[in-house]
C-alpha cells in the first residue's frame, strides 16, 4: 500500500461517517452480491442504530469486544473504504469472520484492500485467533481476486444466503 492511505480502527463519534461509508458501498454496482443489506435498508436505520453499530465496533470498545470495524483514510482525509472482523466466541474453539469490505471504486487497484485485511488479521490474532474467515459470492471475481491477493483460499465449504450461492475462504493469521 502506498503511504498516501493509513488504515485504523473507527472511534464511536464518528457513527455518521460509517453511515455514509456504508452507503457508498451499498451503491457500488456490485452490491447485490456482496452485501446482504440493500441501500433502502441501511439509509431507513435511525441514528441511534448507527450510533450502537459504531460504538461496538470501535477502537474505544474495550479490550473485550468481539468486533473491530476498521476505515481505510486517504492523506486527503477522504474515508475510502471499510472492513469489519468479528470474532465469534461461541464455538469451540472460537472463530473468526470478515465482513462488510469496500473500497471506493477509484481507489481500487493500490493495495488498500490487502492492508486492510492485514489490520483486521492483526486484531484477530491478538484475540488469539488463528484463522480468518469470509463467505464471498461465487459470481464475485473481483473480491475472490482481492483476498486471494491477501493470501485467502477457498474452503471448499458452500452454502446459498439470501443474495446467491457463497464459497468460503479463508487464511492463517
Amino acid at each position: 500500500m502506498t503511504t498516501e492511505y493509513a488504515v485504523r480502527p473507527v472511534r464511536a463519534h464518528e457513527w455518521r461517517q460509517v453511515r455514509q461509508l456504508r452507503l457508498a458501498a451499498l451503491s457500488d454496482e456490485a452490491a447485490p452480491i456482496a452485501f446482504l443489506q440493500t441501500y433502502d435498508e441501511a439509509a431507513a436505520r435511525p441514528d441511534g442504530f448507527w450510533q450502537e453499530r459504531v460504538e461496538a465496533s470501535a477502537i474505544d470498545a474495550g479490550t473485550d469486544a468481539t468486533a473491530r470495524q476498521l476505515i481505510a483514510v486517504h492523506e486527503d482525509g477522504t474515508w475510502v473504504g471499510g472492513i469489519v472482523a468479528l470474532v465469534d466466541a461461541a464455538g469451540t474453539p472460537a472463530a473468526s469472520n470478515v465482513v462488510a469490505v469496500h473500497l471506493l471504486p477509484e481507489h481500487r487497484g493500490r493495495g488498500v484492500v490487502q492492508q486492510m485485511l492485514e489490520e483486521a488479521a492483526d486484531w484477530l490474532r491478538e484475540r488469539g485467533l488463528h484463522e480468518a474467515r469470509l463467505h464471498v459470492h461465487a459470481d464475485n471475481a473481483r473480491a475472490q481476486r482481492a483476498y486471494a491477493k491477501a493470501g485467502f483460499t477457498p474452503t471448499g465449504a458452500r452454502f446459498t444466503s439470501t443474495i446467491g450461492p457463497e464459497i468460503e475462504m479463508a487464511r492463517p493469521l
